[in-house]
């Protein structure tokens, strides 16, 4: 690891932090100035978190923009406020009988270039007001959906109610609101349980390093 200021690190976020606290630790860690992410992950998922630092952080859009790939489990017959396994239950439904060939159907029409509504729940603007601002306020206004790309979904496991695929897809993609939608098209309703991500373009998970990883290896180096 070079002691320098001009840095791209592949962090494992871990469950329950959120970006930003790690993007603090590594200013802390390595005592540059200059520190900043390339993609926002939930704090209840984990994996890839690319940092950047230095000279890096200018080119944060490029890094944003780069495809990702995803691992997500989502439970079927329940959904929540936020999306997601943190919120509250809001609605249940029946689940019905669904094999991995229904759900490789269901997941072919999320394929390809889709219309996305942005969840309340979500870092996006409107009106100068972050969204999830304005939902824990109780406030649910109307947003307008967004092109994305979704170029592969894979049912890796099935377990009803519950079931795991591998997502590789665009910028601005929520995970979140692909279960919800597939769980409307296997008609039920759907939140997502677990989300790790697998890579950001070449960073991949298997290259990247925990936090206590990274902070004994930086400290190893300096001595």
């Amino acid at each position: 690891m070079k002691l320098t200021a001009d840095n791209i690190f592949t962090i494992d976020k871990p469950v329950s932090w959120t970006s930003f606290d790690v993007v603090n630790k590594i200013r802390n860690i390595t005592r540059i100035k200059k520190v900043g992410h390339a993609g926002t992950l939930d704090p209840f998922a984990t994996g890839v978190l690319v940092v950047l630092t230095g000279i890096f952080t200018k080119r944060q859009s490029e890094f944003m923009a780069l495809e990702k790939v995803y691992r997500a489990t989502v439970k079927l017959g329940e959904q929540t406020d936020t999306g997601d396994l943190t919120g509250q239950v809001v609605k249940t439904m029946e689940v019905p009988e669904i094999n991995e060939s229904i759900l490789t159907t269901v997941a072919g029409r999320f394929m390809g270039e889709i219309d996305q509504v942005p969840p309340m729940y979500s870092a996006k603007k409107q009106n100068g007001k972050k969204l999830y601002e304005l939902a824990r306020a109780g406030k649910v206004i109307p947003r307008e959906p967004r092109r994305v790309h979704v170029y592969d979904i894979s049912i890796e496991a099935i377990d009803l109610p519950e079931f795991t695929m591998r997502i590789r897809c665009g910028k601005g993609t929520y995970i979140r609101t692909l279960a919800e939608d597939m769980g409307d098209s296997l008609n039920t309703c759907a939140t997502l349980h677990a989300l790790r991500r697998l890579a950001i373009g070449p960073y991949k998970i298997e290259d990247a390093e925990s936090i206590v990883a990274f902070e004994e290896r930086w400290t190893s180096c300096a001595a």
